[in-house]
């Protein structure tokens, strides 16, 4: 084991001494301000790719494709610009979509309302979005490891054109042995929860949602487009209703879900 982080210099050379591949998936999804994901998503980045003297592979995420979204998204696609800088053919990006699966904290207040609540909340109703299991995306990670090609992939479950939130909702309902109503929320007051998750943030507090990631919420578009998806990866085993019944039979046996 080498200890160090992306501001270690002689740790990362150490870590990138023998390496065959280098994945390179450390990176932050929150921040109190835009300054932290440039410090870490950005800097830390640049200074692995610094130390890699072979192939290495940056785990971005789909949101690196609209930059002007979020700070986060911004933060993706300059890591990206970052790392090609310095490596160029030698690097391979990897855009994996929404990921969720056993020990996500980020998906989970979505479990717990589908579990309890008689209503469940639909954004934006005419989006799409391609999502991915943890396992899966674990599978396709390392099965592009093993032949780095260079370029850009993105990573999806076997449906790349997606799922519509009222699937996404009625499935996580679903795994909880639910089937609340649905209900459409105006898009201003999706944003107007946002902007009060900004003071939030400003304050020191570490909101679910601000003003950058309802943005992304509220994009109309998260599916993979023909050319995007990696060639020859292998199949997922987790279709959306298997893979939310896992990660909800996980969430109660950890007890992080009491229903």
């Amino acid at each position: 084991m080498i200890q160090g982080d992306l501001h270690d210099p002689a740790a990362l050379a150490a870590l990138c001494a023998d390496a065959q591949v280098v994945i390179h998936g450390a990176a932050i999804v929150k921040a109190r301000i835009a300054g932290e994901f440039q410090r870490v998503n950005v800097d830390g980045a640049r200074r692995l790719a610094e130390a890699a003297r072979g192939p290495v592979m940056l785990i971005s995420s789909l949101a690196a494709r609209e930059p002007g979204l979020s700070p986060y998204a911004a933060s993706k696609r300059a890591a990206e610009t970052a790392m090609a800088e310095v490596l160029g053919a030698r690097l391979t990006v990897v855009r994996p979509p929404a990921i969720y699966g056993p020990a996500d904290r980020e998906l989970l207040p979505l479990f717990q309302a589908a579990a309890v609540s008689p209503i469940l909340p639909l954004l934006s109703p005419g989006a799409r979005l391609a999502v991915i299991h943890v396992e899966d995306a674990a599978r396709q990670i390392a099965a592009l490891a093993a032949r780095p090609t260079g370029g850009i992939w993105a990573l999806s479950d076997d449906r790349p054109d997606g799922y519509s939130w009222s699937e996404v909702m009625t499935e996580a309902a679903a795994a909880c042995g639910r089937s609340p109503r649905l209900m459409a929320i105006p898009a201003g007051v999706v944003r107007g929860v946002g902007g009060l998750g900004d003071l939030a943030a400003a304050l020191g507090g570490n909101p679910m949602l601000t003003s950058g990631k309802t943005r992304e919420l509220l994009h109309p578009d998260w599916t993979l487009g023909a050319g995007e998806r990696a060639p020859g990866l292998p199949p997922c085993a987790y279709p959306l209703p298997k893979g939310f019944a896992h990660t909800v039979a996980w969430y109660r046996s950890a007890s992080w879900m009491k229903h």
